[in-house]
C-alpha cells in the first residue's frame, strides 16, 4: 500500500495566518501540521507517500520534508494542483505514483490520537475492490458529513445534516483500492464547483462495497478555522504532557 497526504488549498478561512504560507505548515504545538499525517502512515507500516500541494508555498513543503528519511519514509513525492479543484480532484493527481496499489489518502490538517494501523491491517484484509472510511464521534453532527450505519454498515452519508441520524462524522482519512481513478474519471463539480469525495465514496457505498472503522481516541481537524488551530495546539500539547 501506499500514501498519499492531501495538502493542497489556500486556507482562506485561516488568514491572515495563510496570507503567506499554507495552512498545513503552520505549527501544531512544536511541530508543523504537515509532520502529523506523515508521521501516521509511516507508523502504519505506509514508507512510500506522495504529497498533493498547491499554491505559492509548495517549494516550501520540499525544504521542510525532504526525502522523508526524518519520519523514516522510505521515500516521499511530490505534485502540484492548480487551483483549488477539490479532495477528489487532489487524489486524482496521485495516479501516475500508484501504479495499481491500494492507497490510504489522509488530510493533511487531520491528526488521530492513535493512529490508523488496526485499520491499515483490517483494509489490508478486504478484497481489492473495497473502500474502507473512519468514522468519529462528533459534538456537534450538523457541522459534518454523517454517516448513517444501521446493523453494523454505512446505509446513507448525509452532508451536515439538519436532523442527524447518528453522531458519526466521516473524517478525513480514506482507504481506496486502485479503480478510485476510474470512479473520479466519472464525477462532476458540485455546486462548490469541487470534485468532492463525499461523491467518490458514495459510489462504493452504492456498490456495497464501502466499509468503515470507529476511531479509538481523539480526530481533530486541525484546519478547519481559527479555533480548530487553537484547539489541536492545547490538544496534543497536553497529550505530550505540557501542564496547560
Amino acid at each position: 500500500m501506499k500514501g498519499v497526504v492531501l495538502a493542497g488549498g489556500l486556507g482562506t478561512r485561516l488568514a491572515p495566518m495563510t496570507k503567506i504560507t499554507n495552512k498545513h505548515l503552520l505549527p501544531i504545538y512544536k511541530k508543523p501540521m504537515i509532520y502529523y499525517p506523515i508521521q501516521m502512515l509511516v507508523d502504519a507500516g505506509i514508507d512510500d507517500i506522495i504529497i498533493v500541494t498547491g499554491g505559492n508555498s509548495a517549494g516550501d513543503f520540499l525544504r521542510l520534508i525532504g526525502n522523508g528519511k526524518q519520519f523514516g519514509a522510505r521515500h516521499i513525492h511530490y505534485t502540484y494542483q492548480e487551483g483549488e479543484g477539490g479532495i477528489a480532484e487532489a487524489l486524482g493527481l496521485a495516479e501516475p505514483f500508484m501504479e495499481d496499489e491500494k492507497m490510504v489518502v489522509v488530510l493533511g490538517d487531520n491528526i488521530l490520537q492513535k493512529g490508523i494501523a488496526h485499520g491499515v491491517q483490517t483494509y489490508k484484509s478486504l478484497p481489492d475492490d473495497h473502500a474502507m472510511v473512519f468514522l468519529s464521534e462528533v459534538e456537534h453532527p450538523w457541522e459534518y458529513g454523517i454517516a448513517d450505519v444501521q446493523e453494523g454498515r454505512i446505509t446513507r452519508i448525509i452532508e451536515k445534516p439538519k436532523e442527524p441520524p447518528t453522531n458519526l462524522a466521516v473524517i478525513g482519512v480514506y482507504m481506496y483500492p486502485p479503480d478510485v481513478f476510474d470512479s473520479i474519471r466519472t464525477l462532476t463539480p458540485s455546486a462548490r464547483n469541487e470534485l468532492e469525495i463525499t461523491d467518490v465514496n458514495n459510489i462504493y457505498l452504492e456498490r456495497g462495497k464501502l466499509k468503515h472503522e470507529v476511531l479509538d481516541g481523539w480526530w481533530l481537524d486541525a484546519g478547519e478555522n481559527p479555533e480548530a488551530l487553537l484547539r489541536a495546539n492545547l490538544i496534543v500539547a497536553r497529550e505530550e504532557g505540557v501542564d496547560i
